[in-house]
């Protein structure tokens, strides 16, 4: 199973990206997909999540600004991210959890995300 996510950058302060992340070769179908960062000397965290059935869930420091979506016909999750603020530097992975029972659980590459001036 492949993740490949892409849109990171360098943005200034205030401003927006959008990350995108498809996954390919599963076997199973997807329940959960979403977000998480790990900024420098920090531990990952979870940004947002969506499910398949299109339930979302954010972290507080980016509720208001971030819009998480998903396309499940091309099993790929888009991260629009507005009001960028200079803590929201990080490498950013995209993650999927199967369908099944026990869930399986894929990572992509991260892609970094700087928000500087």
């Amino acid at each position: 199973v492949q993740l490949q996510a892409s849109g990171g950058g360098l943005v200034q302060p205030g401003g927006s990206l959008r990350l995108s992340c498809g996954v390919s070769g599963s076997k199973f179908s997807i329940n959960v997909m979403g977000w998480y960062r790990a900024a420098p000397g920090k531990q990952r965290e979870l940004v947002a999540s969506v499910t398949s059935g299109g339930s979302t869930n954010y972290a507080d420091s980016v509720k208001g600004r971030f819009t998480i979506s998903r396309d499940n016909a091309k099993n790929t999750v888009y991260l629009q991210m507005n009001s960028l603020k200079p803590e929201d530097t990080a490498v950013y992975y995209c993650n999927a959890v199967s369908e099944t029972s026990p869930p399986l659980f894929y990572w992509g590459q991260g892609t970094l995300v700087t928000v500087s001036s």
